[in-house]
């Protein structure tokens, strides 16, 4: 992102990388049930033969984190972290951990990048990631959509998260776990143009006209902001991909299709269900992330210099 606090702070791409990766997951840890609350809603109202209860099942973002620890345990709630935490070191590392890297190649070494370089960098990094991470998003959203409801008898679609990718694998073939990968990418180049893009010009103006410091109040602003523009733009393609993905074969044809039913079952605001989950959820998300990102990026970076002085 935008500038460190002294010339002396230069992480590599590997410290990015890696900084990112971490960042995520501890983003995960905090924000997890909310993100389980939003899959949870964004399925509701899939037309499937036993609709009738579930339609009304979850009511708002509390209600149905309420519901599960009523109804499934509080465990319920970090159902899939394991694939969570694994797609965050494979995904965020590559589309936050890189996003400078691509900026600079696109602007050919300009530290004067353009919106348009941004935008472009933000959507390369993203569809990177998608090739690496797509798998482990499969499966999160499987678990976090699997209801375990002891009194109705239902067994439990997968074990663990080795017996998800193993099962997906047998029973759809390898395609089976890039499900969706196609919404996902679209997905994720507007998520990463909207959350690194609006985090990145945010900084850079805050800095630009001396209204904070390169510190942590800097950070959760941008962050803050980033998060909001976010959700706006991409709940409706995350929706889509969330229903396509957790969807049995043959239920839709592919995306456009999972699409164009939600549209005409459902109406146009489908696709803004889980709309308050998504945006606290990825409001949280972002600050978590980009504080945490920006904290361990400089922590490994004054390890390097400590250990590069004492050889």
């Amino acid at each position: 992102m935008v500038g460190g606090r002294s010339a002396d702070l230069a992480p590599t791409a590997a410290v990015k990388v890696f900084s990112a990766g971490t960042a995520g997951c501890v983003a995960d840890l905090v924000t997890f049930p909310l993100d389980t609350a939003k899959v949870r809603l964004q399925i509701q109202g899939e037309s499937k033969p036993s609709l009738g209860a579930q339609r009304a099942r979850y009511k708002g973002v509390f209600g149905t984190i309420f519901t599960m620890i009523k109804t499934e345990g509080p465990r319920s709630l970090y159902s899939g972290l394991v694939a969570g935490l694994h797609r965050q070191m494979s995904f965020a590392s590559v589309r936050i951990g890189l996003y400078d890297t691509m900026k600079q190649f696109y602007s050919r070494g300009s530290e004067n990048a353009g919106i348009g370089t941004r935008l472009l960098a933000g959507c390369t990094t993203g569809a990177m990631a998608v090739a690496f991470a797509q798998p482990t998003d499969v499966v999160k959203v499987r678990f976090q959509a699997q209801v375990r409801l002891p009194e109705s008898g239902s067994v439990k679609r997968y074990n663990s998260t080795i017996d998800a990718y193993k099962t997906i694998a047998r029973d759809e073939g390898v395609r089976g776990l890039w499900k969706g990968c196609l919404p996902n990418i679209t997905r994720n180049a507007i998520v990463n143009c909207s959350e690194l893009v609006t985090y990145d010009l945010i900084k850079e103006l805050i800095l630009k006209h001396n209204l904070m410091m390169d510190n942590m109040p800097c950070h959760f602003t941008a962050a803050f902001a980033a998060g909001f523009c976010t959700t706006i733009v991409a709940s409706p393609v995350d929706v889509v991909k969330t229903r396509y993905m957790n969807s049995v074969p043959g239920q839709y044809s592919g995306a456009i299709n999972c699409a164009l039913t939600m549209l005409v079952k459902e109406g146009p605001t489908a696709f803004y269900k889980g709309f308050m989950p998504s945006y606290l959820r990825l409001g949280s998300w972002n600050i978590v992330m980009f504080v945490s990102y920006e904290q361990i990026k400089r922590a490994v970076v004054r390890f390097q210099q400590s250990w590069d002085s004492q050889l």
